[in-house]
Order: structure tokens, then sequence, then C-alpha cells
């Protein structure tokens, strides 16, 4: 283990329970306002069947990026120790977190000129970020150092694939993702999309089929289609994660293994920064594929 360095991600990865904080490791939690009460949240404040619960009552959340003084704050102590940092950054495609980062950073460097901070932008959401961290974690642990770190996500992270279907297109709709009337469309005819994110980070509407079912198994054939075992450096890893709909995430499991031998390392919780958008019922699946 290389502990000349910490190593940072933030909650938008959607695995900081099952992969929890050491000495080495530490996360940054994003916030979100739930309902009308003018709170801000972040994930430890709320359980998150009460969350998706919320929201199907209609209570509407909207998310906030990390802002340049909570980097400054959360970095400065271990700069300060002697050590350098290494921060794995939400989708710049999705946040402005990562540009955050990054001005976050310049500023530390100026006061700290004997140590680094490193900002790599992920690329990456959800169980994708969390797959990428979990590679660098194993990569970390392995004695690289910054520099071949840096290089490994870099090159890795667009073989990170993202793909997932949602159960109501309201929360689409509401943010800009698809029209009232595809939202409409959909209702009507038990029309589900099936999505990933592209090679900038950005969400993107790829297909539609008809029912949950098959939306289920579009994402099962996706790995069929672009799974990669022979990526140099990372050995094949799946990671399924839901909305508060662990019975589709089992029938996920379930296809995956049944069809292909393969089990997921994990199956986690859709956390609210990113449920928030997407909203109950997101299904997702990532692993390492030839492409996006």
């Amino acid at each position: 283990m290389n502990e000349s360095y910490i190593l940072f991600a933030d909650t938008a990865c959607d695995v900081s329970l099952d992969i929890p904080e050491t000495d080495e490791l530490k996360y940054i939690k994003l916030s979100f306002t739930f309902g009308d009460d003018g709170k801000n949240y972040t994930q430890d404040d709320i359980e998150v069947k009460t969350f998706y619960d919320g929201m199907r009552s209609g209570k509407i959340s909207k998310t906030s990026a990390i802002n340049v003084n909570a980097f400054k704050n959360a970095f400065r102590p271990y700069l300060e120790q002697g050590k350098d940092v290494f921060y794995l950054a939400f989708s710049s495609g999705l946040s402005s977190t990562y540009s955050n980062a990054v001005i976050a950073a310049d500023e530390l460097t100026d006061d700290f000129p004997g140590r680094k901070v490193t900002v790599v932008d992920s690329l990456a959401a959800s169980g994708g970020y969390g797959l990428l961290l979990y590679l660098c974690i194993q990569k970390k642990d392995g004695g690289a150092s910054m520099e071949e770190l840096e290089k490994y996500a870099v090159d890795i992270r667009l073989n990170i694939c993202h793909w997932f279907t949602v159960e109501d297109l309201v929360y689409l709709k509401r943010g800009g993702r698809i029209s009232a009337a595809t939202a409409l469309a959909g209702a009507v005819l038990g029309i589900k999309p099936v999505l990933h994110v592209d090679d900038e980070g950005h969400l993107i509407n790829m297909s539609k089929v008809r029912g949950r079912k098959a939306s289920v198994k579009a994402l099962a054939d996706k790995y069929g289609e672009l799974a990669k075992s022979d990526v140099p450096g990372a050995p094949q890893t799946v990671i399924i994660s839901h909305a508060d709909c662990i019975d589709d995430a089992n029938a996920l499991a379930d296809m995956l293994k049944n069809g292909y031998g393969v089990s997921p390392v994990l199956t986690t919780g859709i956390g609210p920064v990113i449920g928030a958008h997407s909203g109950p019922g997101t299904l997702a699946l990532f692993f390492v594929g030839s492409r996006r």
C-alpha cells in the first residue's frame, strides 16, 4: 500500500457505504434538498427508502455541487501532515464538482508548494464511478504512486460501461433529459428507456423497449455485447446499483450469472444525489468493457 498520499472520492460514487473510509480513503459528501423544508441534507441524514418513498409521494430533490471551500477544507489537513492528495471526481459532464476541485487544487498548491494535489475527472457516475474507484483502490493498495494511479485512471475510465433503465420517465423529464411528449408516451405505452454515460461523461438515451422485464434484459444483453476481461490491469468486475428496486437488481444478477457466468462484486443502492435525477426504480449495471 502506498501511504504517501490520500485517495479522495465523493458520495456520487454510490459505494461509500460498501467501501467505507479508512486512513487512506476519504469521501466528500455532496448535498441535496428534499421537499420544501429548505434544509440541506447529505446521504447520512436520510434513509434511502425514506428518500425514494418521498419522491414517489411527490417530493422534489435538488442537488448541489461541492464548492471550492469544501474541497480546500477537506484536503488541507492532509497537506499539513505532509501527505499528497489524489481526488477522483464525479463526472464533469454531470456536475461542476470537478471544476471546483481543480480550482481548489490550484489554490492549495500555491499554499503548499512542496505538496501535490491531483484531480482526475472520472467521467463516471453512481456505480460506474464506484467501479473506477474500486479499481483505483486495488492499484493504490498494490503500491502505485500518484502518477501511476493518475495514468491508470485516465487509461481505463473510458472502459467503464454505464447502462441503466428507469421505472418512471417523469424524473428524466423534470431534469430536461427527455421531452414531456416522450414521457407521456412512455407512461401510456409502457416504454422504458435504456441509457448510458458517454465518453464525455454525459447521460445519453440509447434505445427504448416495451416493459420493465425487457429493459432489465437489455442491460444484461449489453454486458454480453461489451464486457471485456482482458483490459490491462482490470479484472472483470461488475456492480449493480438500484434505487429501491432490489427484486429487479436480483433478477439482473440472475441473468448475468445464468447467461455469462458472472456475479456482481457489489449490489448497492443508488444514493439521493444520483437518484434525485433518475428517480425510484432506477436500475443500473456497471462493468469493464471494450468501450462505453
